[in-house]
């Protein structure tokens, strides 16, 4: 077993607990998840799930507002690397790109499933951000809506620490 997959292993141990502890973050410190009313549906081994219902995420037609799609993109991938990184603890996490590709509209509650990253790739990830104090990563969000793809997105995250003594 890897590094990483004991990692995750041990992160999805108390999946649960996880996502409650994920859901009151967001809700504290991003006042834009109650109003999207934002949950965070699970955490098993193919990644993070967070789900918000379209009543509160439509557009004028009906179907999911492509600005809430994005974001909820966005908080999968962030949310995803906070539970992997101790809750972000000592750590600052920021979106640094994304990449969104609409494939068909969201007429149902709105599901943002981030993939957990390849092995090789997290443990890269974070002995470049032990020896560097800041690193990237690139993960896979899909937007699901009654188990159809409706819109793929690829985000790049950086990570960094505060040196040690700074402010």
């Amino acid at each position: 077993m890897t590094e990483a997959s004991a990692h995750f292993r041990k992160l999805l141990a108390d999946s649960q607990t996880e996502c409650r502890a994920l859901e009151t973050y967001l809700r504290k410190h991003i006042p834009l998840t109650q109003a999207m009313q934002v949950r965070a549906a699970s955490l098993d081994a193919h990644g993070l799930t967070l789900s918000a219902p379209l009543a509160a995420n439509h557009n004028h037609q009906g179907s999911a507002f492509g600005g809430s799609l994005a974001s909820l993109a966005v908080l999968a991938g962030w949310g995803l690397l906070w539970l992997a990184l101790d809750h972000g603890r000592g750590t600052n996490i920021v979106v640094r790109d994304m990449h969104m590709e609409f494939l068909h509209p969201v007429n149902g509650g709105l599901h943002a499933a981030c993939a957990l990253p390849a092995p090789a790739a997290w443990e890269k990830f974070t002995a470049t951000l032990t020896r560097r104090r800041k690193a990237r990563l690139e993960v896979r969000i899909e937007i699901l809506c009654e188990s159809v793809t409706c819109a793929r997105c690829t985000g790049l995250f950086v990570a960094y620490r505060e040196a040690v003594g700074d402010g």
